[in-house]
């Protein structure tokens, strides 16, 4: 029996169906979006098999049962996975090309032929003999490991049953593509269906699945955003080419934390572990320098300390330019009229630039001393004594605010060779004594800069 067709325009953002092109999306507002494509549908009567329906059962009768976790070998990716890979979940890895998506796959399904079962990488855009070079550069060897050059999803599921892995990596779901669908590879419909299929092959056999997704030029995954909550866990690969250092970060995760990342660094042999990220985005830090500071970020459960650099230059624009690198631009302009309203300095006709070193990215707001701090050494010309670490949040009449899990951070700190550590008074209070490490308690930025400018 013929198949029957049907033409939409398919918006490539948010996957907005249209029966006519449209210039602009009505569903995300974007321009020249709408691509056309033919849907093709099977008309057999009856539609699609149902299965069995579910069982109503009452919540307090629910068995539960811990999830079974798999180790990747690798402490980092399992610490962002919240533990290790659950058995049936679906992760999607995305990040900027060349960043090392494919690089960390690779190493993470050869840390899981530790089980001495079958594991399948499907490449949709590298050959198998591309695959070997680059398992060579890798050190990956394991004869556990199975590589397959592919991009029909029929003949992915077809291998899939015929080698019955334990864990199955798609690089990438953009390349994919079925014969149910006569849409290109890529386009919203193919993307949809195939991350369903494998979701569901997947689930079904309580088999892990990896995808690889390409990202936008505003740094989202490509395709419909219904791929982000169709899987299990969103994992985005951040970095930048210049440095050495990348860094995992989980924006969704069902079976643990999105507060973790995990901190790798590429070298010739592929990524490796660091295990102390502080020490390495401290090893370079300038001594006795203006404009630098250094403070403990908290990422997930773990302290990282960050030098933080700041400079303030005279301006010959009418509009003095605010430029922030790894810290939201908000928050700098926020912090640079405390200082000018509370504390007094003249910043109106000043540039200011600051940059959090190594391309770590800052969100919480107990950095807003640090980053104060450096500004006032730049504009001030006076450095911070380099033992010396700023923990706090800066509220708008200039106070200093308390932050959480000080204890910690300061632990790191004095691990780390400091000496003095300057944080908000109500903090000092709850903490207790740290023997190789001063603690100055600190209600305001005046207080701040009397202890250590004056």
């Amino acid at each position: 029996m013929a198949r029957a067709e049907k033409n939409r325009h398919i918006c490539q953002q948010c996957g907005f169906q249209s029966p006519k092109w449209l210039g602009r999306c009505p569903g995300c507002e974007q321009w020249n979006t709408l691509v056309e494509e033919t849907l093709v549908r099977d008309p057999t009567p009856g539609g699609k098999e149902l299965l069995p329906p579910a069982t109503p059962q009452p919540i307090d009768g629910v068995i539960l049962e811990e999830s079974r976790r798999l180790s990747s070998n690798i402490v980092e990716l399992d610490r962002v996975l919240g533990g290790g890979v659950v058995l049936g979940s679906v992760v999607l890895i995305g990040g900027d090309p060349g960043i090392g998506k494919s690089t960390l796959l690779l190493q993470a399904l050869n840390g899981l032929t530790s089980l001495e079962q079958p594991i399948l990488y499907i490449s949709g855009e590298e050959s198998t003999l591309q695959i070997k070079m680059r398992s060579q550069r890798l050190g990956v060897t394991s004869s556990h490991l199975y590589v397959a050059a592919e991009s029909a999803l029929e003949n992915m599921l077809r291998i899939m049953d015929e080698l019955k892995p334990a864990a199955v990596a798609v690089d990438s779901i953009q390349t994919a593509y079925t014969t149910q669908l006569e849409s290109a590879p890529g386009s919203v419909a193919q993307v949809r269906h195939c991350a369903d299929r494998l979701m569901h092959e997947g689930k079904r056999k309580g088999v892990p699945v990896f995808l690889v997704g390409h990202v936008t030029k505003d740094g989202a995954i490509a395709g419909p955003r219904v791929l982000e909550h169709m899987v299990d866990t969103v994992l985005y690969f951040e970095g930048d080419r210049g440095h050495a250092f990348r860094i995992l970060r989980a924006t969704k995760n069902r079976y643990g934390s999105t507060n973790e990342i995990g901190v790798f660094e590429m070298k010739d042999s592929g990524l490796q572990e660091v295990s102390n990220p502080s020490e390495l985005l401290l090893a370079e830090r300038p001594m006795d320098t203006p404009g630098s500071t250094v403070t403990a970020a908290m990422e997930g459960t773990r302290p990282i300390l960050v030098e933080v650099q700041a400079l303030a230059s005279p301006s010959s624009l009418a509009a003095p330019r605010r430029t922030s690198m790894g810290i939201d631009h908000n928050r700098l302009a926020l912090l640079v009229a405390v200082l000018e309203k509370k504390v007094g300095l003249s910043l109106l006709h000043q540039d200011i630039f600051v940059n959090a070193v190594g391309g770590v990215r800052i969100h919480e707001p107990g950095v807003d001393l640090a980053i104060a701090t450096a500004i006032a050494s730049s504009f001030m010309d006076k450095p911070v004594d380099p033992q010396t670490v700023l923990l706090g949040e800066v509220g708008l009449t200039g106070e200093v605010r308390a932050i959480g899990r000080t204890d910690i951070r300061v632990t790191e700190a004095s691990k780390l060779g400091f000496r003095r550590c300057l944080l908000p008074q109500s903090n000092v209070e709850r903490l207790p004594t740290v023997q190789s490490c001063e603690m100055i308690g600190v209600k305001s930025l005046q207080d701040v800069l009397s202890v250590l400018f004056d």
